[in-house]
């Protein structure tokens, strides 16, 4: 199992190597890089401002039913809910959630072009299929990331918002309060460099996956699982390690 492990920490390893390099044809990259922009970072909007929204609204519920007591300032429940949204909801649970809808799409997607053989007529061709197909995904994931977060936690902050107007759980000026005390930038900062580990991390690990698929078409579907798992595992685990290096 170990020997196993290790193999596959040196075929990454490898890979990456030979994905940041300098692109053969510049124009060529940035049309990519611009597609995969698209696909990757501008299609996920949407699912992440629907979640946000709702487990924004759901946060302000659960802590004014089950977490807030009388003796308790009102504003807590806004200043719990932000806290919750900037150190973990929006960088590390949004990135899971993207790990399943973008990461299994990069593994299928890379997987399908090994078994149809389009990476090896690339390196036929004399094209570093690597840097070709794996780059600018991971940098229009890395860049499309911060964007994504802006919007989860403006979207988490509209739904609780919209919930406690709608269901008079806690008057407006109170929820404000409470989102603007004791407010510790580098909270938001920290989130923000978490991000961008993860989306390294969903990227490379999926493409990854989609790369080194050996067979057929049940491959593919087993490195789309495969891609969304450990994408999962490792943002767990550098969410553990982040968290002691940026809030220690």
């Amino acid at each position: 199992m170990l020997r196993k492990s290790l193999h596959t920490l040196g075929c990454y390893l490898l890979l990456m190597r030979r994905t940041f390099v300098r692109p053969q044809r510049s124009t060529i990259f940035w049309k990519q890089y611009a597609r995969e922009f698209y696909n990757l970072g501008y299609n996920s909007l949407f699912i992440v401002i629907l979640m946000s929204f709702f487990i924004g609204a759901l946060l302000c519920v659960q802590i004014k039913l089950n977490v807030w007591a009388p003796w308790m300032p009102r504003f807590t429940i806004g200043y719990a809910m932000r806290e919750v949204i900037l150190l973990e909801f929006a960088s590390s649970i949004i990135c899971i959630i993207l790990a399943g809808k973008v990461g299994s799409n990069i593994a299928s997607e890379i997987g399908t072009m090994r078994v149809t053989q389009q990476i090896d007529a690339l390196d036929v061709m004399g094209v570093n299929s690597a840097s070709y197909i794996l780059l600018p995904k991971i940098l229009a994931m890395v860049s499309a990331i911060p964007l994504l977060v802006t919007f989860s936690i403006a979207s988490g902050f509209i739904g609780a918002y919209v919930v406690c107007w709608a269901g008079g759980y806690l008057s407006l000026p109170d929820l404000t309060f409470g989102l603007q005390h004791d407010y510790v930038s580098w909270h938001l900062w920290s989130g923000y460099v978490k991000s961008l580990v993860f989306a390294f991390i969903i990227a490379s690990v999926s493409g990854f996956y989609g790369y080194t698929v050996q067979g057929g078409s049940i491959e593919v579907g087993k490195a789309g699982t495969n891609s969304v798992v450990m994408s999962s595992v490792l943002i767990l685990f550098s969410d553990l390690i982040l968290t002691n290096l940026l809030m220690g």
